[in-house]
């Protein structure tokens, strides 16, 4: 308490308006980043999952139309015909997706394929900062895609939960001048049962501050938190339970995907949610049937398709985007597993997709149609982000968004 309200802020580390740091604060307390408090204007929610690792596309949405390109170059790690789950005679699910074939069926789901971003590297950490940055190949960026959308609209939803990262970092594509919240867990702000300490600490921390009556700039912004906060365990009061039977995978991804259910829900003003799924770097035994693949593609399914369920009627006012850095080479390698690649594919899930279609200008799995064993890109994934954008959240400044793109149209979603 003899600590200057200063050199408290300066061992908090503001992170845009005002932050908590794991550094100061018990290793249960959530971090978080906060703005001010008002309501999504349009009511949309758009939920992007990225899959760290660069998930294999061509094992996911298989190509059964390629044949012998497709089945010679991969003789333990395909996808037979009888396993797939046939969308249109030419594409099929990895038996793993089957949960979303009703979706699919429902035209509530739609799959890009051949896409990514058109930048060449194969490093994951360049791919995933150019395709989270929005600017392929320049590394001069500071902003995400998503906080430049935040940034353009930022008029509109000043909701602290506007924003939210699930997980312990907040992502690189939500870093920008308008604050977004890190949340690891909701229920993490009960401190896992100890609700004493929680008190204890609030009560030390609003002491610095007159957040009663606040005066000054940086107790406006303290009391944000403690607002923020309060409207956290409002949320953690009673236990959630999820909607029409929706049984969410008791994995990390699966729970993150229930609390961004629950956010929606409760009408705080979530406008964007990101989390991720990582582990897909097989580059041995890949276990695409019955392995390592096969595990995590299960619960991405899993967690899709109970969150369709749960959100019933609101998938109308929520779009689910999936994305990966890159995807594999055609042929698998010596060790089981494959490589590096480039192409990919992409998933939008709602009530406002032009669902029960694949979007593709196929490029072709021949070997003179690929680049370096790679499938090749014919979509810019930054089109298929750029038109979710603009007719669900009404943001038409997409030179903003996407510095140096011209985007294409491609008919994914309706205009809101």
């Amino acid at each position: 308490m003899n600590n200057s309200r200063r050199d408290f802020l300066k061992m908090l580390g503001v992170v845009g308006a005002v932050g908590v740091s794991s550094q100061i604060l018990p290793s249960w307390m959530p971090r978080l980043a906060f703005a001010q408090d008002n309501h999504n204007a349009t009511g949309e929610v758009i939920v992007c999952i990225f899959l760290r690792g660069g998930i294999d596309g061509l094992s996911s949405v298989i190509p059964l139309f390629e044949g012998a390109n497709y089945y010679d170059a991969r003789p333990t790690q395909s996808v037979s015909e009888n396993e797939a789950v046939d969308l249109d005679g030419r594409f099929g699910l990895h038996p793993a997706l089957t949960p979303l074939k009703d979706i699919y069926d429902n035209q509530d789901l739609a799959i890009v394929h051949a896409t990514g971003s058109i930048d060449e590297t194969r490093s994951h950490f360049d791919a995933m900062l150019f395709m989270e940055y929005g600017t392929p190949g320049d590394k001069t960026t500071t902003t995400g895609w998503v906080g430049r959308h935040l940034q353009a609209t930022a008029a509109r939803n000043n909701s602290p939960f506007r924003a939210v990262g699930m997980g312990a970092m907040l992502p690189t594509s939500l870093r920008g001048p308008v604050s977004a919240l890190s949340l690891q867990s909701i229920t993490d702000f009960h401190l896992r049962g100890r609700e004493d300490e929680a008190q204890r600490m609030l009560q030390t921390l609003s002491q610095l501050y007159q957040i009663n009556a606040p005066q000054q700039i940086h107790e406006h912004q303290a009391k944000l938190v403690f607002d923020t906060m309060n409207q956290l365990e409002q949320l953690t009061a009673t236990e959630y339970v999820p909607a029409n039977g929706a049984d969410y995978p008791e994995t990390e991804f699966g729970m993150g995907m229930k609390q961004i259910a629950q956010l929606a829900k409760a009408d705080v003003g979530l406008e964007v949610a990101c989390i991720d799924l990582g582990g897909w770097d097989t580059h041995e035994n890949q276990g695409t049937l019955d392995g390592e693949f096969a595990t995590l593609i299960t619960d991405l399914s899993q967690g899709l398709s109970a969150f369709y369920a749960d959100l019933g009627d609101m998938n109308n006012r929520v779009t689910v985007a999936t994305m990966s850095e890159f995807g594999r080479q055609v042929r698998e390698n010596a060790s089981g597993g494959t490589d590096h690649g480039h192409g990919n594919f992409m998933m939008l899930m709602g009530g406002a997709v032009n669902g029960g279609q694949i979007f593709t200008d196929w490029p072709g799995l021949a070997r003179e149609n690929l680049d370096e064993n790679a499938m090749r890109i014919t979509t810019d994934y930054r089109d298929v982000l750029a038109e979710v954008l603009q007719n669900r959240l009404h943001n038409n400044d997409m030179d903003f968004v996407f510095p140096g793109h011209t985007v294409s149209p491609l008919g994914l979603v309706n205009q809101l």
